[in-house]
Parts: C-alpha cells; sequence; structure tokens
C-alpha cells in the first residue's frame, strides 16, 4: 500500500488565522486605542502644561509692570511731590531712576500741562516742554493714570508710558502729572532665564498690534522691524480666546506647539513654543516602547497558535486521508485511522453510513432547498412591506413626540425662565438709576466698567428673551388672522421700523403692480424680520442688505439678500430644521420659524446662496383675489 505523503492541508492554516485573529485582534484593537488615547491624552496634557506655562508667565508680565507703576503711583502721592518744589521732585526722581534701572525717562508737568522736572538717561536736551495739548496728559488729568505707548525708545530699546496723577495728599486733589518712559528689556531677561536656548523653547510678548515687546532671544527684540513670524502674529490677534495652545503649521511647512495667555488688563499676549518633535518626545517615547512590546505577543500568540494548530489537525488529516481513498472508490485499503476517543472519532465512524444516504439526502434537500428559497422570497417580500409601514409610523410618532416636547418645553421656558428675566430687567434698571443718581450727587463719573457690566447684563437679557421668543413663536400655533393688505406699502413700514445698523445699506426695489396679499401681518413681520437679522449677522463689519417684492405667475414673492459669505452646499440642506445652527449662540428656530409661517400661509420659502458673494432667501405668498384698501 502506497503512503499518502504527509501534508498540512488548508484546515490547519484556518486553524492558525483563526487562532491568531482570535487573539491578536482584540489585543490589536485594544492596543491601538489604548496606544492612541494614551498619546493623545500625554500630548494634550503636555499642551495644558505649556497653556499654564503661558498663564503664569503672563501674571508674571503684569505683576512687572504693576510693580512699576505702583512706584510711580506711590512716589506721586509723597508730600515732597505734592509741594511741586522741583529741586525736592528732581532729587526724588534721581533717587527712583538709581533704584530702579528700567526707568529711562522721568518727567514731571504741572496741571496745566508744564513741564517742571525732567530727568533722563539719555536727555541731552533739558529744555521744559508743554504738554497742554498733550492727549496722554489729558488722560492722566481725566483717569488719574495710564499704561501704554509701546514703542521703540531712542530706535531700539522696547519702552513703554506711564503716568499717574501727583495728588495732594492733604487735600486729596491733583497738583500735577508724574510721565515716565520704562525700558521693557527685563522682560526679555525674565524670559531668557526661564526659556534658555538649550532648552529650544521660544517665549515673547506682543501687543495687540503686533508690536515685540519683549523675546527670550534679546537679539530679536533690538531688529529695527522686530516682529513675530506672520503666521504666528496672525493666529494670535486672530484669536478671541483669554488663553490657548495646540499646534500651529509655520509656512516653512514645520509644525510648533504653541501657547498663548492675555495680559490681563494691558491688552498683550504671552507666547510660548517649542518644536514638536520636542514637546512630544516622551509620547513617541512611550508610542515606540509600546509597539515593541506588542510586536513580541504577537510573536508568542504566533508560536503558540502553531502549536494549538497542529495539535487539532492531526487526527483530521487521517481522516481526510481516508476520505480521500473513500472518493476514489477504494473501500478495501483504507488507511489505519488513530482516532481519538472524542468528536473526530463519532464523526470518523458515522463517515461511513453517512456516504451511502448521502445521494437519497442531497435529493430531498434540493427539492427542500428549492421549497424553502420560494418561501424565503415571499417572506423577505411580506418583511419588506412591514418595515416600511413600521419606519412611516415611527417616523410620524417620533414627529409627534418632538412637537409635544417642544410645546412642553416652551410652557416650562414662558413661566419659568421669562418671569426671572424680567425681575432682573427691572433690578438692573434700579441699579442703573441709583448709580446715575448717586454719580449726578457727587459729581463723580460712573467707573467704566460698571457701565460696561450694565451693558453687558442688559444685552444678554435681550439675547435670552430673543431665545424665548423664538422657541415660543416655533412651539405654538395660534390661529391665524389674515386680513387684505397692500404688499409695498406693509413691507415700507416694517423696514421703516426695522432698527438697521450704521454699517449696514439697505436697498428697497418694489413691485410697480403694488400686489395685495392676505396675510397675518404680525406673522409675517416675525418671518421676514428674521430673515434681515440673519443678514445682518453674517455681515459684521459692512454690507448691504436688498429687499424686493415681485410678482410671479400666481404668486407674490418678497426677496431678502444679504452680501455676506455665503452659505456651503452641505449646509444648505439643513437650514429649516428645527435646532440646526452655524452660529455660536442661537437656539436654530429662526428660520424653522420663517418656514413654518410660509408653509400656513400656503406659501414657500427657497434659498439661493453663492459662497464668497451672498444668499438670497424668497418667500413666496399667494396673491390676494381682491385688491387692499388703499
Amino acid at each position: 500500500m502506497t503512503d499518502v505523503p504527509k501534508k498540512r492541508g488548508r484546515l490547519f492554516y484556518k486553524f492558525l488565522f483563526v487562532f491568531l485573529i482570535v487573539s491578536l485582534a482584540p489585543l490589536g484593537m485594544v492596543g491601538y486605542y489604548m496606544v492612541n488615547l494614551s498619546q493623545a491624552t500625554l500630548n494634550l496634557a503636555i499642551t495644558r502644561d505649556q497653556e499654564s506655562v503661558a498663564v503664569g508667565f503672563a501674571g508674571t508680565v503684569s505683576s512687572y509692570i504693576i510693580s512699576f507703576r505702583n512706584v510711580l503711583f506711590d512716589a506721586a502721592h509723597l508730600q515732597d511731590f505734592a509741594s511741586m518744589d522741583a529741586a525736592k521732585q528732581q532729587a526724588l526722581i534721581n533717587h527712583i531712576m538709581q533704584l530702579h534701572a528700567p526707568f529711562l525717562e522721568i518727567s514731571v508737568m504741572d496741571v496745566n500741562g508744564q513741564e517742571t522736572v525732567r530727568v533722563g538717561r539719555f536727555v541731552r536736551d533739558n529744555k521744559l516742554r508743554d504738554f497742554s495739548g498733550d492727549a496722554l496728559f489729558g488722560k492722566v488729568i481725566k483717569t488719574g493714570e495710564f499704561v501704554g505707548g509701546l514703542e521703540k525708545y531712542m530706535g531700539s530699546y522696547p519702552a513703554i508710558t506711564m503716568g499717574v496723577q501727583i495728588v495732594n495728599p492733604a487735600t486729596n486733589q491733583g497738583v500735577g502729572v508724574l510721565l515716565a518712559k520704562m525700558s521693557l528689556t527685563g522682560l526679555s531677561s525674565i524670559l531668557k532665564t526661564g526659556f534658555p536656548e538649550a532648552t529650544q523653547t521660544q517665549a515673547a510678548v506682543i501687543d495687540s498690534n503686533g508690536f515685540l515687546i519683549a523675546h527670550s532671544n534679546l537679539k530679536e527684540v533690538y531688529k529695527p522691524d522686530a516682529k513675530l513670524p506672520e503666521d504666528i502674529t496672525k493666529v494670535l490677534l486672530e484669536n478671541d480666546a483669554k488663553t490657548g495652545g495646540g499646534e500651529i503649521p509655520l509656512d516653512t511647512g514645520e509644525k510648533v506647539l504653541g501657547a498663548f495667555a492675555e495680559v490681563s488688563d494691558l491688552g498683550w499676549v504671552v507666547y510660548i513654543q517649542r518644536p514638536i518633535s520636542l514637546a512630544y518626545q516622551a509620547s513617541n517615547d512611550m508610542l515606540k516602547r509600546t509597539w515593541r512590546m506588542m510586536l513580541g505577543v504577537a510573536v508568542l500568540v504566533l508560536f503558540l497558535g502553531y502549536a494549538v494548530s497542529l495539535f487539532i489537525t492531526q487526527p483530521i488529516q487521517a481522516l481526510r486521508a481516508a476520505a480521500i481513498k473513500l472518493g476514489e472508490g477504494d473501500f478495501d485499503y483504507l488507511p489505519d485511522l488513530n482516532i481519538p476517543n472524542d468528536e473526530i472519532g463519532e464523526l470518523a465512524h458515522t463517515f461511513m453510513q453517512m456516504s451511502e444516504s448521502l445521494k437519497i439526502k442531497t435529493a430531498e434537500l434540493m427539492s427542500a432547498k428549492e421549497d424553502q428559497e420560494r418561501l424565503n422570497r415571499s417572506l423577505e417580500n411580506r418583511v419588506e412591506a412591514r418595515t416600511r409601514e413600521l419606519k412611516s409610523a415611527q417616523d410620524e410618532l417620533i414627529k409627534k413626540e418632538r412637537l409635544a416636547a417642544i410645546g412642553q418645553m416652551a410652557s416650562v421656558v414662558g413661566h419659568e425662565i421669562r418671569n426671572p428675566l424680567a425681575v432682573i430687567n427691572n433690578s438692573i434698571y434700579f441699579i442703573k438709576t441709583k448709580v446715575n443718581a448717586a454719580a449726578a450727587a457727587s459729581a463723580v463719573p460712573i467707573e467704566p466698567k460698571i457701565t460696561k457690566h450694565i451693558s453687558i447684563i442688559e444685552s444678554e437679557i435681550r439675547q435670552a428673551n430673543g431665545i424665548i421668543d423664538e422657541i415660543l413663536g416655533f412651539a405654538r400655533t395660534r390661529e391665524l388672522n389674515p386680513k387684505i393688505t397692500s404688499l409695498n406699502a406693509y413691507m415700507e413700514d416694517l423696514l421703516m421700523s426695522f432698527p438697521f445698523p450704521s454699517h449696514i445699506e439697505l436697498v428697497k426695489q418694489f413691485a410697480p403692480e403694488n400686489p395685495s396679499v392676505n396675510i397675518d401681518t404680525d406673522e409675517m413681520s416675525q418671518a421676514l424680520r428674521n430673515l434681515i437679522k440673519n443678514g445682518i449677522e453674517v455681515m459684521p463689519e459692512r454690507g448691504r442688505v436688498s429687499v424686493r417684492t415681485e410678482v410671479s405667475a400666481e404668486m407674490a414673492r418678497i426677496d431678502v439678500e444679504d452680501a455676506g459669505p455665503g452659505i456651503p452646499k452641505e449646509t444648505l440642506e439643513k437650514i429649516f430644521a428645527p435646532f440646526f445652527t452655524t452660529k455660536a449662540r442661537g437656539t436654530g428656530l429662526g428660520l424653522a420659524v420663517v418656514k413654518k409661517i410660509a408653509d400656513r400661509h400656503k406659501g414657500r420659502v427657497e434659498v439661493v446662496s453663492v459662497v464668497g458673494k451672498g444668499t438670497c432667501f424668497k418667500l413666496f405668498i399667494p396673491l390676494a383675489t381682491s385688491p387692499a384698501n388703499k
């Protein structure tokens, strides 16, 4: 008898493949997720740490400036300064400049703006000057102090101007002004100490106009056109946040990890950057070590899988050899089967019985298969029909539940939020009245911060009331009260009462036919105001809103067009969906209310938008059968 050559069949490799998939796939997915999560978490922690460092240095910069301002403030309240004795004042100024090297120049002016004392480290012309018409002098006299006026002193040193009012301690009255120019090179020294060149980390301080105030590399500050790279300056100045950080792509193609923080009260920005490779070195090292460990685990699993697959497939290989002989019709010389006493052994015992009944069973199975396929097709058709019906019913139920929830929410909003807002509004009105009365009685102007915060509260109350109106307008459905209206006259009245900002140009163009429409003016006004308001909001600096009326077939059409940035195509399909919005603040109900009002008037609303040119909303309303009374 010729022995069948032993070789590993496909089952062996299938077992090995399945074992590897079952073992390595979960390990790989979990490992990949954990590695990426750990790396992302570590990178985020590194970014937050750099952000915290920027915040800390912003506080240091603020404290540095405030400390020198306090020096001037304390000096200005001394009796020797209040006496306006030039000799005493000069002696004190010399003492201040000896103690505080950053002061480059200090001057004293009387209440009329005439300079009485001038001391400077690099001043060669001691001629006294007249500041009576100087805006800086007037600001110090009015507010009591000033910090600002960044400049390149003598074309080299970054410097800042400080001014404080000289106050007589006895009478607490202003008798003059103490004005100083202070070098900011000390800030660069602080940054250089905190971020030496060996760390490959750079730090800088700039003002709101991009003026480079300080840098960890002193050479950068002394350049005639000292500034940060344009791509970094653009990111810092266009960001409204107080602090932030993240990866910044440079024009050179490199990436850096940057972090910034605003210096309170000065409007300056502290910026810190590190190369990405250096900043993320720890996370990259962790990633490499993790992948090396996972590779070792994969090799170990491969070895174990090979051993297990070989153990399982050896009995099956013997059964396969017998099946080959049986398939060739050789029933007398079957190979010896060393079958274990298990499920594989039972399979071998039943193999011969199965072969005899295979032909009969095959015919029965083919017939049964045909019947089953026919039943399956019928069942699939029924399931598909029932699925469509179920989905339709489900969509209707979701819609009803959503409308019920919106109505419930509107009731809560109207009762639980609008009443407290009214109380807050009355309270702020009372506070504003009392503050104005107190200011008028004491002849002391109201502190600008108080006026600013009162305005913020009033603005937020109006914003909240507007949101409530949108929610209630969408949720509540009252009966229409239509009346025949002259469209042109109605639009003229609406536009006349709408508060257009000064930077918006209004263009009107009304249809010469002067069509009449049957509308509920209150609801239609709400829809048109929403469209005009949206157009104004997308043009914050300057722009044009065009309002037109036209007659088209049996419909009157109102166009509200803006010259804003336009709406992307992927967003255009969703703008009328309730609660969809692209604004940072808003309910997303403005355009949903417009569509609802148009539908209630048996009209429609369409939109045409070109990105970069503007958007035009077209509101179609059926024409009235009889003209409006003039």
